[in-house]
């Protein structure tokens, strides 16, 4: 398994990482994405230690809270192998303080995911959205001291725009606090638009990407035909107005072209479109999920070789969309503002 550093830290984190959104099951929105108990997440884990992937990912509003417990269950005598990824800023209950970036909805969460991490540290602690409505140096001074209790060691945001995450590093520059080195981001063959603003300040930044959702919310599992119904097992049947809207003759237009390499090459398209992630600037890591050790199997069967230029380029052309203003204005001017890739 490639190790890449985390954006601009030293803390080196393996390409591929564990997405735990699976594990407990709780409510209709997680139920559609799996219910994994603690026994079938221990022989999950074990797949993905003997496969080099060391990285667990999960948040606290994932089955509220139970993801996070069954991980903590799961990694009983082998916590000090694993790497662990959580989230917090959404609401998690009925609290008038139960969300947000607040110091105090902060430093609670980070309690109580400790408790049910069964840990004493966070490797990697990230805020599951922008929170407008709290004053960024509380939020930065307050991550300064959770660092320096020891409770967590590196930080980072997700789904914030690029003014967001930029912001946040100019307070920390400012005061001296620790930056984010990880922007925890929706990106794949069929959602491109992190390429327009925040893979360039990622560039700029030192802060890397760990990729969410690189299956594009389920439509890139090999599954979907042109010309059939959804299969009864996709989980778009009742999440699909939940994410990112992908018109149809887009989606069978990058499917024509992953079927197509995938004749050359004897790949699955999973293994394909995560593959032409691995190979994008800024990307430290892409999280894959899995709701037995047959999809997992296959998504660990994403690394050991490459893409070739050509099937790179064959796939950057069936993905390609025109980007919102600025971003295609600033197309003409690439004598002086080249883009990130």
């Amino acid at each position: 398994m490639e190790y890449r550093h985390l954006g601009a830290s030293g803390f080196k984190v393996p390409v591929l990482s564990f997405g735990t959104g699976t594990f407990g099951g709780k409510g209709e929105f997680f139920q559609a994405w799996g219910a994994t108990d603690v026994a079938e997440a221990r022989r999950l884990l074990d797949i993905c230690f003997d496969a080099g992937v060391t990285m667990f990912d999960t948040a606290d509003i994932y089955s509220t809270g139970a993801s996070e417990s069954v991980l903590g269950e799961a990694l009983k005598g082998k916590r000090d192998k694993a790497i662990i990824s959580t989230k917090a800023t959404f609401r998690f209950d009925d609290g008038p303080n139960s969300v947000g970036s607040s110091r105090f909805h902060l430093i609670r969460a980070v309690d109580s995911a400790l408790k049910r991490l069964q840990t004493d540290y966070i490797d990697l602690f990230q805020l599951h959205g922008f929170d407008a409505r709290t004053p960024i140096a509380e939020v930065m001074s307050t991550f300064d001291d959770l660092v320096r209790a020891g409770k967590i060691r590196y930080t980072g945001v997700s789904n914030f725009s690029g003014w967001h995450l930029m912001k946040s590093q100019d307070v920390a520059d400012r005061y001296g606090y620790p930056r984010y080195v990880a922007n925890q981001t929706y990106y794949s063959l069929v959602g491109r638009d992190y390429e327009w603003e925040l893979m360039p300040l990622g560039v700029d930044q030192g802060v890397g990407a760990v990729v969410w959702s690189p299956l594009g919310w389920g439509r890139l599992t090999g599954k979907i035909k042109r010309g059939q119904p959804l299969p009864d097992s996709s989980r778009l049947h009742k999440t699909a107005g939940m994410g990112p809207p992908v018109p149809d003759e887009y989606l069978f237009r990058v499917l024509d072209a992953i079927d197509e390499i995938a004749a050359e090459t004897g790949k699955t398209v999973p293994q394909i479109a995560l593959n032409w992630l691995l190979q994008r600037p800024t990307v430290s890591t892409v999280l894959i999920g899995a709701r037995n050790e047959e999809q997992l199997r296959q998504n660990l069967g994403a690394v050991g070789w490459n893409l070739t230029p050509e099937q790179v380029a064959k796939l950057d052309e069936a993905s390609a969309v025109r980007p919102a203003y600025p971003y295609w204005h600033q197309e003409g001017f690439v004598e002086r503002n080249p883009k990130a890739v």
